[in-house]
């Protein structure tokens, strides 16, 4: 399963792509950081995002996108910004045909530190052993990134099921 994982900004968004299967060594093919000038025009921010992670997914080819779940913070410039990035990854996905699948941070750190409350630098010396990578990858957007493509991998196939046998157990109730 390949999947890309997009810890969503503003000024800087994580795109990190991820093959691996749940039991099955992870591997690396791709990761950056998408950059926008904090006092560039709104509009043309948040079309360069778009336009990137549209480029992103055309060359990358992910069987599911997976974007952080984007929760209330204190600063409502700061979850704008981030709420309309990740939705900007949400509609470039669906646009290829791609599932999107939300995490939140806690179940990104879980997953990958088995705590929920982790740090970021917990986080990212994780990312960096379980990638086998030479160097912890920066800055924290580009490791939350893979974080989240690695969560998916091991989680998302789970959940899947989960949520499909749901569905199946209410068809078969309802007689459809």
């Amino acid at each position: 399963m390949r999947v890309l994982g997009i810890d969503p900004g503003l000024t800087r968004c994580g795109v990190g792509v991820v093959d691996g299967a749940p039991g099955r060594p992870l591997s690396l093919v791709h990761v950056e950081v998408i950059r926008t000038p904090s006092d560039a025009d709104y509009a043309h921010r948040l079309a360069a995002q778009a336009d990137t992670i549209a480029e992103v997914i055309a060359a990358y080819a992910p069987d599911v996108v997976a974007v952080e779940r984007v929760f209330s913070q204190h600063n409502v410039r700061t979850v704008m910004g981030t709420a309309q990035v990740a939705g900007l990854a949400m509609v470039a996905a669906t646009r290829r045909g791609i599932p999107v699948a939300l995490h939140t941070p806690s179940e990104v750190k879980a997953a990958v530190t088995g705590s929920g409350r982790a740090e970021k630098a917990q986080v990212g010396a994780m990312v960096t052993r379980l990638l086998k990578l030479d160097a912890m990858p920066k800055p924290a957007d580009a490791a939350d990134a893979l974080a989240l493509a690695i969560c998916h991998v091991w989680r998302g196939t789970a959940l899947s099921k989960i949520r499909e046998a749901k569905i199946r157990t209410a068809l078969a109730r309802s007689g459809s």
